[in-house]
């Protein structure tokens, strides 16, 4: 943590105490997701896993007694509906995370519209499907967070992104208007930015990737970042703040250094 942070008040209220508090996490299949899942049922957190896969859900809540699985598809607007309407009978949702995502690498002399159009149905239009849900309850309360992940592959444009890159820019820019459409309302909004993490979605990857995180670390800094009510919380800083440079690089500079390092 910085001087200048630990003078200032956090943007978000500190999430610290997490036993029987009820999180959702939209993308808990695999990665991120099922290690943030699992970190915050150790925690005594009752948390509901969901995802396309089934089994992969099912197996969790076999080795997490307590917590409790809800499959869907999030590109479906009446099933993440369904889904939002039957936990709310259940109680207040406490936190909300939207972890689902699609990553395949293109450019844009290989554009690929289809799996384009996928990866802005799952990454963004979900998203979008879930706040459109559960939005109205956590208003109506006045309490509770919501926790997007994003990527640093937002910050600007870079090789091999031309499908994935916009999507998680897209999230960065959506969740810094949902703080200042919700703070006041007593809303926490944070958005998560990790670098690189030894994930499903990464594992295609033919090149190397600096600052490889697993799962189970990302998740801590996930937890941490909540804990210190953090807006945007990335990972891991030796490469992130690096990348956060770039994005007050001027264009030229910023380009020709890109072209250097990737092309």
């Amino acid at each position: 943590m910085s001087l200048l942070s630990a003078l200032l008040p956090p943007l978000n209220p500190p999430m610290l105490e997490w036993s029987g508090k009820t999180v959702w996490i939209v993308g808990a299949s695999s990665g991120i997701g099922e290690a943030t899942a699992a970190a915050l049922h150790a925690q005594g957190a009752k948390v509901v896993v969901s995802a396309r896969k089934a089994q992969a859900l099912a197996a969790f809540v076999k080795s997490h007694p307590g917590s409790r699985a809800l499959a869907l598809d999030v590109t479906q607007r009446s099933a993440v509906q369904a889904a939002t309407a039957e936990l709310l009978a259940q109680g207040p949702l406490d936190c909300v995370v939207y972890c689902a995502g699609h990553y395949a690498a293109m450019r844009a002399d290989a554009l690929d519209l289809p799996d384009m159009m996928r990866h802005n149905d799952v990454n963004y239009l979900g998203a979008l499907y879930l706040l459109d849900a559960v939005l109205p309850a956590l208003i109506a309360r006045g309490n509770g967070h919501i926790s997007l992940v994003g990527s640093v592959a937002g910050y600007r444009g870079l090789p091999n992104s031309l499908a994935y890159g916009p999507t998680k820019a897209a999230l960065i820019n959506l969740t810094e208007t949902l703080y200042l459409d919700l703070h006041s309302k007593g809303l926490g909004v944070s958005i998560v930015n990790p670098g690189f993490v030894q994930t499903p979605l990464t594992a295609g990857n033919d090149f190397a990737m600096p600052a490889l995180l697993t799962p189970e670390q990302a998740a801590q800094a996930i937890l941490t970042g909540w804990a210190r009510g953090a807006f945007e919380i990335h990972f891991p800083k030796r490469f992130t703040l690096w990348l956060k440079a770039l994005r007050i690089m001027p264009n030229r500079l910023f380009f020709q250094l890109v072209r250097r390092i990737a092309l």
